[in-house]
């Protein structure tokens, strides 16, 4: 079982960046498929980014050349850099690892770990 802890949301205006931390105990996530989902209000969540075990990232076209998914295998923790945000990048953001998968699943349902989730706001 792996618990995840998610940091680095809030408030920033438009063209600003963050930098989102989710930090794992309880298993090693690098050799996982894991993603960062976001849910703004009203709408269901959606897969924003991921990174396979085999360190392939791939993007929603939402957010491609704008957000950088990443990892530190010995922190044991994922990141998102997050750059030129817009007011639409609003929500709340969950990491989440599919447990048992080295390439990325194609459904949420398949995530089985997840984040508390933190909010981003942009004005």
């Amino acid at each position: 079982h792996v618990q995840l802890v998610e940091s680095g949301g809030g408030s920033v205006q438009a063209g600003g960046s963050l930098r989102l931390s989710c930090t794992g105990s309880g298993d090693t996530l690098s050799r996982y498929c894991m993603a960062w989902v976001r849910q703004a209000q009203g709408k269901e969540r959606g897969e924003i980014a991921t990174l396979d075990g085999y360190d392939n990232a791939v993007y929603a076209d939402s957010v491609k050349g704008r957000f950088t998914i990443s990892k530190d295998s010995a922190k044991n923790t994922l990141y998102l850099q997050m750059n030129n945000l817009k007011a639409e990048d609003t929500a709340i953001y969950y990491c989440a690892v599919a447990g048992g998968w080295t390439s990325c699943p194609n459904n949420l349902v398949y995530f089985n770990e997840w984040g508390q989730g933190t909010q981003v706001t942009v004005s």
